[in-house]
């Protein structure tokens, strides 16, 4: 495991996500390709302290350098956490349209790609509250760097990755809200519940 602490605080950020991890997304195998890079601490955690759209960008910018230079066997995946940067998900949302521009600009399309997730994430087909949702909700804005290679590999040895989807909106549904809010995981200060606003 890696981590950046430029932001006040870092410890507790990073232990928020790690909890997620553990509780959400490894624990009800929301991810079934997550556990094997969490075990192995290939995790790469960096706390940023940007505020702007222009500083997030930055950060991303060097994330993305950063992983493409390490050893996968040393860092396979980079969550970039913003706990102070788009909070609201509308322009959290807009900001994933500049993630693919970077991406592209940066001759990284097809070697890497970025997973999002937001305490308030809302599918543009589901209700505020709908518990399909909470498969992409976290403690913060994350941006989830990822290989492409890596995730291709994973895929293949995954016995039926066309069921991934479903089998985790029956975990959810036989979950509940009570359910995942009872795994304290949700973002700090926020009433359970909390939702946002639709991502295109």
């Amino acid at each position: 495991m890696t981590s950046t602490n430029e932001h006040p605080g870092a410890a507790e950020i990073i232990a928020a996500a790690r909890l997620w991890l553990e509780r959400a997304v490894i624990g009800l195998n929301l991810c079934p390709f997550a556990k094997s890079v969490y075990v192995k601490e290939q995790v790469r955690y960096a706390v940023s302290s940007a505020r702007t759209v222009d500083e997030v960008l930055d950060d991303l910018t060097r994330e993305l350098d950063i992983l493409v230079a390490a050893d996968p066997l040393q860092v396979e995946t980079t969550l970039l956490i913003l706990p102070q940067a788009l909070q609201d998900f509308a322009d959290f949302a807009d900001f994933l349209d500049l993630v693919e521009v970077t991406l592209k600009v940066q001759g990284l399309t097809g070697t890497l790609q970025v997973a999002s997730f937001h305490p308030q994430y809302q599918f543009a087909d589901a209700e505020e509250n709908d518990i399909s949702n909470y498969t992409n909700r976290a403690p913060y804005p994350i941006l989830h760097l990822l290989r492409e290679a890596s995730l291709a590999r994973a895929i293949r040895h995954h016995p039926d990755p066309s069921r991934i989807y479903q089998e985790n909106m029956a975990t959810l549904n036989a979950l509940g809200l009570e359910g995942w809010h009872a795994l304290g995981v949700d973002a700090p200060g926020k009433p359970p519940g909390d939702g946002g606003k639709q991502h295109r």
